[in-house]
C-alpha cells in the first residue's frame, strides 16, 4: 500500500524537475540585469521564451540544466536585455530595404561613391540606384556632400536618387530625363533647383514640406511581392545584428494602411518576423483623417497579436505619428520654423476627442515648442470633456519643449519619445539658431520630472538604425561630426542611457512589465554584445554590435564564434541588390 502511494509521488517530483528544466541558459557571462547600476550576474536561464531565472553560472547550471538545453557559454562577454527601438519606420523600410545603397557607416566620400559607381555597374537599365538617408557629410573625412557633377559623372546612364536627411536631394541627369522633370515641374512647399538655362540641376529642397522628394520617392523602381517578403526579412536580420529585439512603429508618409502593412503582416502570422512589432496608423490624406480613424477604430484593435509565435509579435498599437496633415510639425534645420496652420487645431481636435474616446493611444510628431504649446492647449481641451485617465500617449521627437511644457505633459499621463536626430543634425541646428545652451532635447529634465522617456533612430530617412550609434550620441553629447553639441555636463550615464533603450522604450508599447531587464519573468529577450558596453572608451561604444540575438528564448542572429547557431535566411533578391553586395550598415 505504502508502494503505491509512493510511486505517484515520485512521478509527480520527476516531472516536476523536468518540466523546471530550461530551454536555453547563457552563462560564464557578464550579465547586466539593467535593474540598478553595476548589477552583474553569470548566468540567464530561459524556458517557454521567459527568463527562468540570473544568478551564478553553477547555480543556473545545476539547477536548470537538461541534456535538451542549449548552453551558451559567454566567455566573459556582456550580455544586455535586447535593445528596443521606440521610433522606427521598420514596416516601410521592410518594403525598400533590398532596393537601397546604404551610407550608413561609410567613413569618406570617397568609398561612398564609389560604391555609387560600383552599384550601378550591376543595376540593370531602367531601375534607379538610390540612397535613401541614414547618412550626412559629417560622417565623412572630407566634410562636404556629393556634388551633383560628381554624382552625374559616376552614374551617367543610369537613374539615381540619393536623399539627404528631410531638406534635400540629389536626381542625377538620367533621372531627370526619366521622370521628365522640367522647369514647369513644381511641388508644392518644394523647390526643384533651376540652372542659368531654366532646366532642373537635379537638386531638390524641401521648404515648407518635403513633397518633391518623396513624391519623387515613390516613383523610383518597386521591388515586386516575393522581393519585399524577402527584403523584410534581410532588414529584421539586420536589426539583429546590433541586439534589437523589440521595435515600434511610427508608421509614415506613404505608409498606407492596411495595403503597406500585409507583407509583414503575412511573415508574422507565419511565425517568421524576429522583433516584437508595435504599430500605429498615420492617415495620409489631407482632410479626411478624421474618417480613417473613425474607420479605425471599429476595425482594428490595439493589442491584437498576429505573430504566430511570438507574444506581442505584430500588433496595433494606436494612431500617429501625424494625425492630421495640418498639424505637420516638419522639421527641416536647413530652413527656419515653419508656422502650423490657423486650421490645426480645428482638424486635431476631433480625432483627439475620438481617439480618447475609444481608448486608443496616440503619438504625434512635435518638434518645436512653439508647435507642441497648441497641441497640448487641444489636448487639455479635451481632457476636460473626456478625461484621458492613464490612457497612453506620447510627443516624437520635442527637441525644444519646455520645461512648463513638460509639467502639462506629466500632468496628462504623457511620455516623450526621443531619437539622436540632432547626432546628424547638430552642426545644422547651429548654424540656424546658434549653439544650444541646454541639452537638446532636454533627457535629463524629463527623467527629473518623471516623465516615461524611451529611445529610438527616427531610421531610416533621417538617421541610420545602429542604436549604438544613438547611445554613442547619448553618453557624449557630440554629433556623428564630433561637435559637442550638448554641454559636457548634461551627457548621460551609460547606465541612465541603456535604460532608455530597453524598459524605457517598454513604456511605449504598454510592454514596461515584460521587458527591458533581464530577471524572472520577462521575455527572453536578450544580447550578448561584441565588447563591454559599460567599460570600453566612449568613441568604442559605437562599433559595438551584438554576436548572439535572441529573442523569445530563440537564437535570431549570431556572428563569429556563435556562428553555427545564426538561422539560414533566403538569398538577397533580386541579384542587383545593394544589400546582396555591400550588406547594411558598412562597419
Amino acid at each position: 500500500m505504502y508502494r503505491l502511494f509512493l510511486l505517484p509521488f515520485l512521478f509527480a517530483t520527476l516531472l516536476g524537475v523536468a518540466q523546471n528544466k530550461a530551454d536555453l541558459i547563457i552563462y560564464n557571462g557578464k550579465i547586466a540585469t539593467m535593474v540598478k547600476p553595476d548589477e552583474f550576474h553569470q548566468a540567464v536561464a530561459i524556458k517557454d521564451g521567459i527568463i527562468q531565472d540570473v544568478g551564478s553560472s553553477q547555480k543556473m547550471l545545476s539547477l536548470y540544466k537538461s541534456a535538451k538545453t542549449v548552453l551558451i557559454d559567454a566567455k566573459g562577454k556582456t550580455v544586455v536585455p535586447g535593445l528596443n527601438d521606440s521610433h522606427i519606420h521598420i514596416i516601410r523600410e521592410g518594403l525598400h530595404f533590398n532596393s537601397e545603397l546604404r551610407w550608413d557607416g561609410v567613413k569618406t566620400l570617397k568609398r561612398a561613391m564609389e560604391m555609387l559607381k560600383e552599384q550601378a555597374a550591376r543595376t540593370p537599365p531602367g531601375v534607379w540606384i538610390k540612397v535613401i538617408g541614414g547618412w550626412n557629410e559629417f560622417q565623412f573625412a572630407e566634410k562636404r556632400q556629393p556634388t551633383i557633377d560628381e554624382i552625374n559623372e559616376a552614374v551617367p546612364d543610369k537613374p539615381v536618387f540619393i536623399t539627404y536627411l528631410y531638406g534635400k536631394a540629389f536626381l542625377n541627369k538620367k533621372g531627370i530625363q526619366v521622370l521628365g522633370y522640367t522647369k514647369d515641374t513644381h511641388y508644392e512647399g518644394s523647390l526643384i533647383e533651376l540652372d542659368s538655362h531654366g532646366e532642373p540641376t537635379g537638386i531638390m529642397y524641401a521648404k515648407e514640406t518635403p513633397k518633391a522628394i518623396y513624391t519623387t520617392l515613390a516613383l523610383t523602381t518597386r521591388l515586386s511581392e516575393d522581393e519585399r517578403r524577402n527584403s523584410t526579412l534581410q532588414f529584421y536580420r539586420e536589426l539583429n545584428r546590433f541586439g534589437l529585439t523589440s521595435a515600434v512603429d511610427a508608421a509614415g508618409g506613404g505608409q498606407n494602411f492596411p495595403d503597406d502593412y500585409g507583407v509583414a503582416l503575412t511573415l508574422a502570422r507565419q511565425g517568421k518576423l524576429t522583433l516584437r512589432t508595435s504599430y500605429y496608423l498615420f492617415a495620409q490624406q489631407k482632410g479626411k483623417e478624421l474618417q480613417d480613424y473613425e474607420k479605425w477604430v471599429v476595425s482594428t484593435h490595439p493589442r491584437k497579436n498576429d505573430h504566430m509565435l511570438l507574444a506581442h509579435g505584430f500588433s496595433p498599437e494606436g494612431a500617429g505619428e501625424n494625425m492630421v496633415a495640418t498639424a505637420a510639425d516638419f522639421e527641416n534645420f536647413l530652413e527656419p520654423r515653419i508656422v502650423l496652420s490657423d486650421e490645426m487645431e480645428g482638424d486635431l481636435e476631433p480625432v483627439i476627442r475620438l481617439l480618447v474616446k475609444n481608448r486608443w493611444p496616440f503619438r504625434l510628431h512635435a518638434t518645436y515648442a512653439e508647435s507642441i504649446e497648441r497641441m497640448l492647449a487641444v489636448f487639455e481641451k479635451v481632457d476636460r470633456e473626456i478625461p484621458f485617465n492613464g490612457l497612453r500617449w506620447c510627443f516624437d521627437h520635442a527637441e525644444t519643449i519646455t520645461e512648463p511644457q513638460l509639467a502639462r505633459v506629466k500632468k496628462l499621463g504623457g511620455g516623450i519619445a526621443v531619437q539622436f536626430r540632432m547626432y546628424f543634425q547638430g552642426e545644422l541646428y547651429e548654424k540656424m539658431y546658434g549653439k544650444p545652451a541646454t541639452q537638446i532635447p532636454p533627457i535629463k529634465k524629463m527623467l527629473a520630472m518623471g516623465i516615461p522617456v524611451g529611445m529610438g533612430t527616427d531610421a531610416p530617412r533621417i538617421s541610420t538604425y545602429n542604436p549604438w550609434m544613438a547611445l554613442h550620441w547619448l553618453i557624449s553629447g557630440k554629433t556623428i561630426g564630433d561637435m559637442q553639441f550638448w554641454p559636457k555636463e548634461q551627457v548621460l550615464d551609460r547606465f541612465t542611457a541603456l535604460s532608455l533603450y530597453t524598459s524605457g522604450s517598454a513604456w511605449f508599447s504598454g510592454e514596461e512589465n515584460d521587458k527591458g531587464k533581464i530577471v524572472k519573468g520577462m521575455y527572453g529577450d536578450v544580447a550578448i554584445l561584441s565588447d563591454d558596453y559599460f567599460s570600453i572608451s566612449v568613441e568604442t561604444v559605437r562599433q559595438i554590435e551584438s554576436i548572439l540575438t535572441i529573442v523569445n528564448g530563440n537564437i535570431v542572429y549570431a556572428s563569429g564564434e556563435y556562428k553555427q547557431y545564426c538561422p539560414v535566411l533566403p538569398a538577397v533578391i533580386p541579384e542587383w541588390s545593394p544589400v546582396r553586395h555591400f550588406g547594411g550598415y558598412q562597419k
